[in-house]
């Protein structure tokens, strides 16, 4: 026995690492997986790029001669002010994409294959909502270029611009968390593709995305001003040079950019909880 130990090369356990380089490793590897499942999946991909170019194209086309925007009701004025509030809308309705995802994982068993495994809780969760982020980028940069197509420039430099992205990237992941709750709170994908839509329609259209705040009434102004989705659609607006609605004295549409941030932050830290707790609890 001892001479057959002694021949055999034993086997050493891998150092282990820290929690944090754990918890970033499994979600890399998590987030592989899920693009890797993504790029087998393009219809996935296209139809999500359908519906915000029909939305671009819609409103351009069809609401643009009608909408008064500083006291114009030019179309092209318009199309350059509604770029931002399309781009905040399409990053955001990503959301019940990955909500429907999670909850197919779970009606398949596959969050309970993971929850097996020796992995670090969160990173499955954190996995598939850096997916998500990537394919929402590439939808990004494809309506972009549509958007170029039917009239809408950037006048506030290229810097400025990539700005304006990284905070819509940053909003689209902040919500994804919602998404992942909604996805962990439900039995059915369905479900959470309904659930994940009911509630972002008002978020996006009780906003400053396609029409002057200013011309609502005070009590529906003052919801819309201190939207989230708001503040973000305002400071991407300043950051590429487009036409913004008018003036107002609430702090998020005087400090749109700041008002962004501390949102999209303070979403990403109240949801991931709750979904990192309900995932170690669902079954």
């Amino acid at each position: 026995m001892n001479a057959v130990s002694d021949t055999v090369p034993r086997l050493t356990a891998p150092k282990p690492r820290g929690g944090i380089a754990q918890s970033v490793a499994d979600s890399l590897v998590v987030a592989r997986r899920n693009l890797i499942r993504m790029s087998r999946i393009p219809e996935v991909i296209i139809f999500g790029l359908i519906q915000p170019i029909m939305f671009v194209v819609l409103f351009s086309y069809v609401f643009g001669g009608s909408m008064n925007i500083g006291g114009t009701t030019d179309p092209e004025v318009y199309r350059n002010f509604l770029m931002a509030g399309i781009f905040a809308q399409t990053v955001t309705f990503a959301t019940a994409g990955s909500g429907a995802g999670i909850a197919d994982d779970m009606h398949k068993g596959l969050i309970d294959r993971f929850r097996s495994l020796p992995m670090a809780r969160g990173a499955v969760l954190t996995g598939r909502t850096l997916a998500d982020l990537v394919q929402t980028a590439l939808t990004i940069v494809v309506l972009a270029v549509v958007a170029l197509l039917v009239g809408w420039r950037i006048h506030g430099g290229v810097p400025k611009a990539l700005g304006a992205f990284a905070l819509l990237l940053l909003l689209g992941y902040a919500f994804s968390w919602i998404g992942a709750l909604i996805g962990l709170s439900v039995r059915t994908p369905e479900a959470a593709t309904s659930g994940g839509l009911i509630w972002l329609f008002p978020v996006t259209f009780l906003s400053n995305a396609f029409v002057d705040s200013s011309r609502m009434t005070p009590w529906l102004r003052h919801i819309a001003e201190w939207n989230p989705f708001s503040a973000t659609v305002q400071a991407c607006r300043e950051l590429f040079g487009n036409p913004g609605a008018s003036n107002s004295s609430a702090w998020p549409m005087e400090h749109p950019v700041l008002a962004s941030v501390i949102w999209s932050l303070l979403i990403i830290a109240v949801f991931r909880t709750l979904a990192v707790r309900k995932y170690r609890s669902a079954a």
